[in-house]
């Protein structure tokens, strides 16, 4: 195959090609650190059960909260690649003092400790991710994120592949604490990477800046992210998007713990099926990422990428509630993770394209943390309380089909929004002002 027509495939254009690496190595070392980690955030939060999770959920979004500021702070103090580099120095050295209390001090390692990790994974797991694709919203044009952000993914696909196996493969011969030091190692890598994503050119219409970009600090205060949120309606459309994706996900999580934790018999077969049903969504995820996202959202546009998860869960949870039955949970999970990963995240990324720069960040951070975060705890009460009046299923399809028509609602209107204000900004190249 020629490059040109390899080019055409990956919606690739001249000077594109070394970005779009960098940002997708970038990317594969963030997945690589978080996902070695997961696996201990996860049972460590399950050690007091479902109700403790629940309670831990609440501690993070508290959390994000509290972060938000400090985080604003930053943005506002430092110049784009310094706060960058702060955030994921500050998780990375975190990780070292992880490490040092298990190995010089494990007898202070208790639940309650346990629990503080969660909560700090949980956190970190957020930010270090918001901060890659608000970079990344930065950085290329809202042409080239629908274009590129999908194939950009394919490295934190790979990531979150190669993460859980090379935490295997270290685990014994180095021990597990010894994972907190790799994983800090990537994030370092992380560094280096943003660095070089920001100095590449290319023939985008963000390298040809009036003024460059890492010359000036965005400036605003502390808190301006949290006040743009509520004053914009096109931020609050985003918002709203993501407190009903992050519902809908929380029950299928909690659904999925309730069902495996009820079954009494050929768990170890069931385990075995979660495993190859896992396998095969994260191949739908890469098919979707490298080849049919990008033409996707450039032909049929952003309204019908961010109207199609709804549309999926709704339909999904309806056959959940007619058949009840385990097979019927993992394919829903599944399509929830390949259709999420493979399309509905590169083109929710892509709305934060037309926004202003400190929008990227700030707003961006408030969204992607203490938003996504409340999600979680709506839908996590919401099923316990469901679970607690005996309404099981058919309580969670009551209130998934009505939030899904909201959910697509909203993912149309705001593919149409960020249309017209790409649209807009081509008239005028140096708006620099979020959709109101």
């Amino acid at each position: 195959m020629s490059d040109g027509r390899i080019a055409d495939l990956f919606n690739l254009r001249r000077g594109e090609a070394a970005p779009v690496l960098v940002a997708g190595l970038f990317f594969f070392c963030i997945l690589t650190a978080l996902m070695m980690l997961r696996p201990a955030r996860d049972a460590l939060g399950m050690e007091r059960g479902l109700d403790s999770v629940r309670w831990l959920f609440i501690g993070t979004a508290v959390v994000t909260l509290l972060v938000n500021p400090v985080f604003g702070w930053l943005v506002a103090r430092l110049r784009r690649l310094h706060f960058i580099s702060a955030t994921y120095a500050f998780f990375a050295l975190s990780l070292v003092g992880f490490w040092a209390l298990l190995v010089f001090a494990p007898g202070a390692v208790g639940a309650r400790s346990g629990q503080v990790f969660y909560v700090w994974f949980s956190v970190f797991n957020l930010f270090v991710t918001m901060v890659f694709w608000a970079l990344l919203a930065d950085r290329f044009s809202s042409d080239q994120g629908k274009r590129l952000f999908a194939l950009i993914a394919v490295g934190g696909t790979l990531g979150a592949i190669f993460g859980p196996w090379l935490a295997a493969r270290l685990a014994e011969p180095l021990g597990t604490p010894a994972l907190l030091l790799v994983a800090a190692g990537f994030l370092a890598a992380s560094i280096v990477l943003a660095w070089w994503l920001v100095r590449l050119r290319s023939d985008g219409p963000r390298d040809a800046p009036m003024q460059d970009p890492e010359a000036v600090r965005i400036g605003g205060s502390a808190l301006a992210g949290i006040r743009a949120v509520f004053a914009s309606r096109y931020l609050m459309g985003i918002a709203g998007y993501v407190v009903i994706m992050t519902i809908v996900a929380t029950f299928i999580y909690f659904t999925r713990l309730q069902m495996v934790a009820a079954a009494e018999t050929d768990l170890d077969a069931r385990t075995g099926l979660l495993g190859n049903i896992d396998m095969w969504t994260q191949v739908a995820v890469l098919v979707l990422q490298v080849t049919l996202t990008g033409h996707i959202i450039r032909r049929l546009g952003l309204a019908f990428a961010l109207a199609l998860l709804p549309i999926a869960m709704a339909v999904g949870f309806i056959g959940l509630a007619i058949y009840g039955s385990f097979l019927v949970l993992i394919l829903l999970e599944a399509t929830n993770r390949a259709i999420q990963r493979g399309l509905t995240r590169p083109a929710r990324e892509t709305l934060f394209t037309v926004v202003g720069r400190e929008d990227k960040y700030k707003a961006k951070a408030f969204i992607d943390t203490f938003v996504y975060r409340v999600g979680d705890v709506v839908g996590a009460q919401t099923e316990g309380v469901l679970g607690r009046l005996g309404l099981a299923l058919g309580g969670l399809v009551s209130v998934v089909v009505p939030l899904a028509l909201v959910w697509a609602a909203l993912g149309i209107w705001l593919g149409r929004a960020q249309q017209r204000q790409a649209d807009a900004e081509s008239l005028q190249p140096n708006r620099d002002a979020a959709p109101r």
